[in-house]
């Protein structure tokens, strides 16, 4: 039997065992260290089992001064010192999405700490629609290439012992997924903390009442799975950073998508809500770098790498 054959059988056997575990209340716990990035309002996770010490990176950071145009590595080496000093074995770096809020570490990381970087394949609409706003060429192949895999819903795999499945939940874009890892659940953007509710849903690809119908998805889990959010904005009265919650506490509290929230009037709340948000503050670098897995592109003729700013005219 081949590798690939026998490593796909234990990825089969760790999720039947998760199954069993999820019908008898004892699902795997997973040890979760969060790093929250201010600048960005970014939390990356380090998620690892205990026994093996195998462990995943979700939705990195690469600082960037977009008025200098300096890149550098202070978010991403505190996750490798912390992953080096508890003698962790990366074994996937993750992104829940083509962030339009930051840039990807993902190449950096993979370089200092190994793992596949994986992603969901809608990346390769993100590629393609994304690719002729910024008139990538032709030499941007949109065939997301520069992934090692691309996850598709339902789609297992493992971190240790401990077994993982892929939830595609659209809505904030066209290729959201969430990671269910074990008790854990890291659903990028598509939720935040109770009191500030929902992503936003006018980006290119996204949906609304898609966005409602993925929320629902992920608040059908059992209610004590702890969900990690990439984003917080501290809601007004609260003065500390949280990115952690869980499905129960969503289900009474979320000022969005609590139970009883119809459908409609979400759909209408969210639009209205969405038509007086600015564009994010690093949309135009970030997508061009997420889209290509975190990597800049191409130096040019004199060596130097640009980021494109499509510009729009607009009368006064």
């Amino acid at each position: 039997m081949t590798n690939a054959l026998l490593k796909n059988d234990l990825v089969l056997t760790l999720a039947h065992e998760q199954v069993a575990a999820t019908l008898s209340g004892t699902l795997p716990r997973p040890v979760v260290q969060g790093f929250f990035d201010e600048p960005t309002n970014t939390a990356t996770f380090v998620v690892h089992d205990p026994h093996s010490l195998a462990a995943a990176v979700i939705d990195s950071v690469l600082d960037f001064d977009p008025a200098a145009g300096t890149l550098s590595y202070e978010a991403a080496d505190r996750v490798v010192a912390y992953v080096r000093a508890q003698g962790l074995t990366v074994a996937w770096i993750l992104e829940t999405h083509v962030h339009a809020d930051h840039l990807s570490a993902a190449p950096y990381l993979q370089e200092q700490l190994g793992g596949q970087l994986a992603i969901g394949r809608g990346i390769i609409q993100v590629q393609d629609e994304f690719g002729k706003l910024f008139n990538a060429g032709t030499e941007f192949a949109r065939t997301g290439a520069e992934f090692d895999r691309l996850f598709d819903d339902g789609d297992c795999f493992a971190i240790g012992g401990i077994a993982a499945r892929v939830l595609h939940v659209p809505g904030h874009t066209s290729a959201d997924l969430a990671y269910v890892i074990g008790d854990a659940a890291f659903v990028g953007d598509t939720l935040f903390m109770p009191d500030y509710g929902t992503a936003r849903a006018d980006f290119p690809g996204g949906d609304a009442r898609q966005l409602f119908r993925s929320t629902r998805r992920l608040l059908s889990l059992p209610g004590d799975t702890r969900l990690f959010l990439c984003h917080d904005y501290k809601a007004p009265g609260r003065d500390e950073y949280v990115y952690e919650t869980t499905v129960a506490t969503q289900r009474a509290e979320n000022v969005h998508v609590r139970d009883g929230m119809a459908e409609d009037d979400f759909v209408a709340m969210r639009t209205a809500r969405d038509r007086t948000l600015k564009a994010p503050r690093l949309i135009m670098p970030s997508i061009q770098v997420n889209m290509r897995g975190g990597r800049l592109p191409q130096p040019e003729g004199n060596g130097t790498r640009y980021l494109k700013i499509p510009l729009k005219t607009v009368r006064l």
